[in-house]
Formats: structure tokens, C-alpha cells, sequence
């Protein structure tokens, strides 16, 4: 039986930096997303990490690295990867400020000094868990195979549109879909319906996947993800309305496989 048909996908090549609109991407059992958190930018005063090659820095909690939910203006700087060139580009205010290659050592130095000398000029918010100013370094590998989401277990995220909708409604406020930094979109199921498909396996374009928790939200959800302005109360009233801070769910990938705008999820 047909529940729902993927509307958005998305990537997000550097933790807590912009999202990438995508057509399709493969699904693999055990990784997940190849790209997807694929980098992240790392405080260098992590000596644990310090001491490793900074293309092989395994998993770690977001404590550790730069993020918007910390540093909401990071939401300011349009950033984009290709990753046939393996080159970041990032502008602000349409303005180019950055272009480097992440695959070589005098780009990923060129990037870890620009995020310094940004996150040096704006200020965390008063939850930030690392809220003292220290040199930031990119971490993780231009192949794609290193990953850095929120959880350590390999997992995707899926969120309803039509939560979506009814969250817009409530807040009588477009919600941006970007607050919530899904990998898929769902159309075509009732709003908070996806939470009813927590511990069961689904058929998703050609892969098989398991969906298994509800995601906690954090202050992010508030970031305007354009902007970096910390504008909409949505935690509050998350709460309010429905009694908990909510969205969307996590799955894991059981058999790996391909998905693509249009493509069904079926029980």
C-alpha cells in the first residue's frame, strides 16, 4: 500500500551548514547518505581529535563542531559543495566570500580560517556548548564516506508535509523546511502521521528501510535558516500545542537502494 510520495530530498555535505536540494541519491545499508554530513568544521582545541589526521576524525557529538543551533548566523552564508571539484563555495549577501578545495591541504587551512574569522565576529547563543572562541578546522573526507549526524547510529531523517503545513498554519508563518534539515519530505500523509510508522520497515523507492524514532528538536527549529535570526518561538510552541518538541523521524536503511523526487514509500 502506498503512504506517501518523496516531494523534497536533501543533503547537507557540511554539518550545520546549508542544504543541497537533490534529484535523487542512493541509500546504503550500514552509511546512509554518501555526502551527506560528509564534513563538519571542528574546534582545534578537541586534542583527542587534534592528535588525527583530519580527513579521518571519526563520529563525534556536535559539542565538538561549529554548528547553527550554537552560531545561528552560520545560517547567513550561502554555502555550496560539488563534489566533482571538491570545491566549497560560499557567498554572503550574494557576495562571493570563499572558494576552496577540500581535497587538498591549503584549502581546507583557507577554510578553517574563513569559519575562524567568521564565527570571531558573530556571537553563539546563551545554550551553545562551545560557546569560547578556538580555531576551527574542516574535518572529514571529499570521497564522502565520513559521516557527522547529530547520532551516532547511521540513519536517515523523513519529515510529512503536511506537518509542515499545520505548523505554517499554527504559527500563521511560513516554516521553512529548512529549519527542521530533513533528507526526505513526504507528501501525501496527514500531518504527524509519520510518527505512526515508528518500529515497522518500509519499502522506499528501491531500498528497504526501518524507521525508528521520533526526532527531538532543539532551538535550531528557531533559526531562520536564511537569515540566522533567531525569529519564530516554534519550541514553545511546540510544546503548547502538542505537548512535546517533536519532528519528523529517523530511519535506518536495511537494504541499500536508490531514491528520487517521486518515488513512493509502501508498506
Amino acid at each position: 500500500m502506498t503512504l506517501a510520495t518523496i516531494k523534497q530530498l536533501f543533503t547537507y555535505p557540511i554539518k550545520g551548514l546549508t542544504p543541497q536540494e537533490m534529484s535523487e541519491f542512493a541509500l546504503t545499508a550500514g552509511h546512509g547518505i554518501k555526502g551527506d554530513r560528509a564534513f563538519a568544521l571542528m574546534f582545534a582545541d578537541n586534542i583527542e581529535a587534534a592528535k588525527m589526521s583530519a580527513q579521518n576524525v571519526p563520529w563525534m557529538s556536535k559539542k565538538h563542531f561549529a554548528v547553527q543551533n550554537d552560531w545561528p548566523l552560520l545560517a547567513a552564508l550561502e554555502c555550496h559543495y560539488q563534489p566533482e571539484t571538491a570545491v566549497l563555495t560560499v557567498q554572503r549577501q550574494g557576495v562571493a566570500v570563499l572558494s576552496a578545495e577540500t581535497n587538498t591541504a591549503a584549502g581546507r587551512d583557507r577554510i578553517g580560517t574563513f569559519f575562524t574569522e567568521y564565527l570571531a565576529a558573530i556571537e553563539p547563543t546563551k545554550e551553545a556548548r562551545h560557546p569560547q572562541f578556538a580555531p576551527l578546522q574542516l574535518v572529514g573526507d571529499s570521497s564522502g564516506e565520513t559521516r557527522y549526524p547529530d547520532r551516532e547510529p547511521v540513519h536517515i531523517s523523513l519529515l510529512s508535509q503536511a506537518t509542515l503545513d499545520q505548523l505554517t498554519e499554527i504559527a500563521l508563518q511560513n516554516i521553512d523546511v529548512g529549519r527542521f534539515r530533513p533528507n526526505i519530505v513526504l507528501d501525501g500523509m496527514a500531518a504527524w502521521s509519520e510518527f505512526e510508522l515508528i518500529g515497522k520497515q518500509f519499502q522506499l523507492g528501491t531500498a528497504r528501510i526501518q524507521v525508528t524514532a521520533r526526532i527531538g528538536r532543539c532551538v535550531n527549529i528557531e533559526v531562520n535558516p536564511e537569515t540566522g535570526d533567531r525569529d519564530i518561538s516554534l519550541l514553545t510552541l511546540l510544546q503548547k500545542e502538542f505537548g512535546h518538541a517533536q519532528t519528523g523521524v529517523l530511519a535506518k536503511i536495511i537494504n541499500s537502494g536508490t531514491v528520487k523526487i517521486g518515488d513512493v514509500l509502501t508498506s
